[in-house]
């Protein structure tokens, strides 16, 4: 005849299949990658845009996941998605004059480990007219007179 199956026996039997279940289901350890950031342009004034763009280089489709999260200083600027072909922008201006650590965190996800790079990012003032309602060629190249 065939055994009867207890409470405690159902329980360890369960138990084994399925960790079985999830031995066989879990997705193979992350392999390891390298992040790369640059800021376009490097060398800026106040209040004028930079893009910023991270590579990530994983042997594995490093898109989904967190994406990639930008900083500057240590201060969040933000999280964006990354491409399958492992790239990620934001574009960003700056109050203040001052230089900028930029770090681009890669978050990871189930094939790629997490990795960061970081740049720098120069900020300066923007130059004042040397006279109240004019500007010429040390403010850009632009004449303006006030008559």
């Amino acid at each position: 005849m065939g055994r009867v199956l207890t409470r405690r026996m159902w329980g360890s039997t369960a138990a084994l299949a399925l960790a079985a279940v999830v031995a066989s289901a879990s997705p193979a350890a992350a392999v390891p990658s390298a992040t790369n950031v640059t800021a376009s342009p490097s060398v800026t004034t106040v209040g004028s845009p930079v893009l910023l763009t991270a590579t990530v280089t994983c042997t594995s489709d490093p898109s989904g996941g967190l994406g990639v999260t930008f900083f500057s200083n240590g201060d969040l600027l933000a999280t964006v998605p990354v491409s399958a072909s492992g790239v990620a922008q934001y574009s960003v201006s700056f109050a203040t004059a001052g230089t900028r650590t930029i770090t681009a965190a890669y978050n990871g996800n189930g094939a790629c480990d997490a990795s960061n790079g970081t740049t720098t990012v120069t900020v300066s003032s923007v130059p004042k007219p040397p006279y109240p309602g004019h500007c010429s060629r040390p403010c850009g190249g632009l004449y303006h007179w006030w008559w």
